[in-house]
């Protein structure tokens, strides 16, 4: 009887300890100095420019493995509190380069084309559509690369006029073909919403309006760009790299936009995110958030997205803020949080 409950004993540690080994809990992609090194970056600039909230995603280019995951709000007080909330569902400023991007696939236009922007006013459907320096004349004449460098609303525009101007709907097939807005969902991240088109209107959908994406979503889509168009799922846990899609565009037109987005950084307004440490590629944005309710009024997002080092990609990093007011700018704002998170990693 004692060597019965003797061996009963021995099997049931056994199987506790075989049960114990089974259990595998998962593998943190998070690197824990680049997280800290963001947060303090980015609650910096909040500080600085009093924003309502930030968020920065550090992300690698090959596997889509999330080294940093940092959200901060502002919460009744002129501190800023860890906010998991990476679900934002808002327009975007990153939209320009996806747009051109999509132009760039039906072979009508090419980046040395140019484009009359004007006065920086140009009437659309009973509507004023500006450049942000309307005020000063606008930028006349420019080419299609130079309009990317400078955010001209009316440079793209006028771009996707030419490309989809006798077919819209070509445009919203392709990004539905390119994976825009994808993915719908990631694990470890809660309520992940769906990209979102609120009015299929070409005209402000294709500079970010119109629509409602998360920041993960848009850097989703340039990590593709700078790993030569293959869309990686990004992951929190380590995993094996899940492909959303394998090529979002040709060959030829993906290297024609990481030209333009260099071009961005080297001569346009995005060079307040240039490092002296390593050649990158990016894009600044802002948009306004404003609509009828309370809440947004007067407010903007500004945003930065790119990547580095741009002869062979590893890290893609989204920059995006909230904040009341003016002055409120992509490049000098987001652009300045990017830089700085770059000499991190080179440190790291």
């Amino acid at each position: 009887m004692r060597q019965s409950i003797f061996i009963i004993v021995v099997l049931s540690i056994f199987t506790s300890c075989q049960c114990r080994q089974q259990v595998i809990l998962p593998i943190s992609t998070i690197d824990s100095i680049l997280q800290v090194n963001a947060t303090s970056t980015l609650e910096e600039k909040l500080s600085e420019i009093n924003a309502q909230s930030g968020q920065v995603i550090v992300m690698e280019v090959q596997t889509g493995q999330i080294k940093a995951l940092v959200g901060l709000t502002k919460k009744d007080s002129t501190n800023y509190q860890p906010c998991e909330n990476f679900s934002i569902w808002q327009s975007t400023g990153l939209m320009h380069p996806i747009s051109l991007l999509a132009a760039l696939e039906t072979g009508k236009v090419k980046l040395s084309d140019k484009v009359d922007t004007g006065n920086g006013i140009y009437q659309v459907q009973g509507r004023e559509l500006k450049d942000h320096n309307w005020h000063r004349g606008g930028y006349g004449e420019i080419t299609a690369q130079e309009g990317l460098a400078a955010s001209s609303n009316i440079a793209i525009y006028k771009t996707m006029e030419k490309a989809f101007g006798d077919n819209p709907q070509t445009f919203f097939d392709l990004l539905a073909n390119m994976s825009y807005g994808k993915p719908d969902s990631i694990n470890g991240i809660a309520s992940l919403q769906p990209y979102k088109i609120t009015e299929k209107n070409i005209t402000w959908n294709c500079i970010g309006y119109e629509q409602l994406i998360s920041p993960i979503q848009v850097l989703t889509f340039y990590n593709a760009i700078a790993n030569n168009g293959k869309m990686i799922q990004p992951q929190l846990y380590k995993d094996s790299v899940v492909v959303i899609n394998p090529q979002i565009a040709s060959r030829a037109s993906i290297d024609s936009l990481k030209k333009a987005l260099v071009f961005n950084i080297t001569d346009g307004l995005g060079q307040h995110a240039k490092s002296d440490k390593v050649l990158v590629a990016g894009m600044q944005g802002t948009s306004s958030l404003s609509t009828n309710e309370d809440s947004t009024k007067g407010m903007y997002a500004v945003e930065f997205c790119g990547y580095f080092p741009t002869d062979n990609p590893k890290y893609s990093i989204i920059v995006s803020i909230n904040k009341t007011g003016l002055p409120a700018s992509g490049g000098l704002m987001a652009g300045d949080v990017f830089r700085k998170i770059i000499v991190n990693l080179k440190q790291n």
